[in-house]
């Protein structure tokens, strides 16, 4: 017999790990600057450890809550729910992990409420304590990010006036609503693509990186997924034109989420000629270009967000097209050719061409249920874009958590989320040889205490009697 798996334990199981992301992050996380210990400080070092003992057992208690999702009694999706809300519990006052951009989406709103250009200006521009938090690459950086998420920020901005435990508090308790609203899109869009309704919600938001990255990290990207999903929830229904006003408010946070606009009209026209295609890609395209309008000057940010999507990427970014983007020009440098500064830019327009490429072959050639068919455009945009951030991945997984047709495709995007959620230091910094030593160190340690913990509930076998 093996570890004893049931629901309650899976909670349980999950609710320490989160406990000790939370309390290792008071240390080791991506704290503010006057809170920052040096990474080699008995506090950091314990942080670190604690951080990584937390998410191997994060990760446990979702693969074994995995198995009983499948299992010959499965959980409901309301009592899933109540799991995700108990293992994000903790991480609601945790600071900030895994990345620093929560400080620059502060800084963004002050800036907007400040009445400073944030696609002519980095927030430097904006100076002071709160500009100061954020990274230095992204000092000089115009934003990427949409009017309604600016909107946000800036009503955030003036909220808290500017105040920093109460500004992360608030783009935390954001994040969670994006979540929430992912979490209530997820059984309605399975049950539509004849998915089943726990698994979707096991694989696509009790998923440790929606806990590590948009609830703890407190991305963006939790809001322009929400509303995607809700969106095509909408548009599948008897509210089409509210769906696609929602999936526009949703790519006005995050331009990636436009292609749900091609999902809107494959699920309307699906199978009934091209003249219904026609009728419903107008519509679409009408009801978008109102909202993007009514929203663009409802923010008053102007149209800036459009020459935005430029924004340069981080110089140590690990897409597949920045990293042979660098290594081609190193070569070329190597052999002398003026031709080495043209080497990353030749890379991401290829990865613009093949990502093109793989599109019009989801659509047009495979062409699966238009809910997969989006979680696949959606991961293929995030593998071969300029920037990969393991968070990036929820973009697709959400929906093919949603959509996936065979038991097996959950089972690889399941063990590549698993992967990523160990690839990032709580920190948000670049990671030295040091710091995945004790990052290791705290998983193995995690590992020790689950097998302790398998061998003490195996039965142990009787020990017979000597007879004289």
């Amino acid at each position: 017999m093996g570890f004893p798996v049931d629901l309650r334990r899976c909670q349980a199981l999950g609710l320490a790990g989160t406990a000790f992301l939370a309390l290792g992050g008071e240390t080791a996380g991506a704290l503010p600057a006057h809170d920052f210990l040096a990474p080699g400080s008995v506090q950091a070092v314990l942080g670190l450890v604690g951080v990584y003992f937390g998410v191997v057992l994060l990760i446990a208690a979702w693969v074994l809550l995995g198995g009983v999702v499948r299992g010959p009694e499965p959980p409901t999706p309301r009592s899933l729910l109540l799991v995700l809300a108990v293992w994000a519990a903790p991480l609601l006052l945790a600071p900030p992990l895994f990345s620093r951009d929560v400080y620059s989406y502060l800084a963004q709103g002050a800036m907007v409420d400040a009445h400073i250009d944030v696609y002519a200006y980095g927030p430097a521009q904006l100076g002071g304590p709160l500009a100061d938090e954020v990274a230095p690459v992204w000092q000089q950086t115009a934003t990427p990010y949409g009017p309604v998420f600016l909107v946000v920020a800036s009503v955030l901005s003036a909220l808290t006036r500017g105040q920093l435990p109460a500004g992360l508090l608030g783009m935390r308790l954001i994040a969670l609503l994006g979540v929430a609203l992912m979490a209530a899109a997820l059984p309605r869009l399975a049950r539509h693509s004849g998915a089943d309704p726990a698994a979707a919600l096991w694989l696509g938001a009790l998923n440790p990186l929606v806990l590590l990255h948009l609830v703890a990290g407190a991305h963006n990207d939790a809001i322009m997924l929400g509303l995607l999903g809700v969106g095509l929830v909408a548009a599948r229904g008897r509210w089409p034109v509210l769906g696609v006003v929602l999936i526009t408010l949703a790519a006005l946070v995050k331009a990636p989420a436009a292609l749900g606009l091609v999902a809107v009209v494959a699920l309307r026209s699906r199978g009934r000629g091209p003249r219904v295609l026609l009728r419903h890609t107008v519509t679409t395209a009408t009801a978008a270009a109102a909202t993007t309008v009514a929203a663009t000057a409802a923010a008053g940010t102007g149209y800036g967000w459009i020459a935005a999507l430029k924004t340069p990427v981080s110089p140590h970014n690990w897409s597949p097209t920045s990293l042979l983007g660098r290594v081609t020009g190193a070569a070329l440098d190597q052999l002398g050719s003026g031709l080495a500064p043209f080497a990353l830019p030749a890379w991401h327009a290829a990865g613009l061409l093949v990502t093109a490429a793989l599109l019009l072959f989801i659509w047009l050639r495979l062409r699966p249920g238009p809910v997969y068919a989006l979680g696949l455009s959606l991961a293929a945009v995030a593998v071969f874009g300029p920037a990969v951030r393991p968070w990036y991945a929820l973009w697709g997984l959400f929906l093919i958590a949603a959509a996936a047709p065979t038991g097996s495709v959950r089972t690889r995007v399941a063990a590549a989320s698993a992967v990523l959620a160990l690839t990032v230091l709580p920190s948000g910094a670049p990671a030295d040889v040091e710091q995945v030593i004790l990052a290791v160190s705290g998983g193995v340690l995690a590992l020790v205490v689950l097998w302790q913990a398998h061998q003490a509930a195996r039965p142990q076998s009787p020990v017979r009697e000597r007879t004289a």
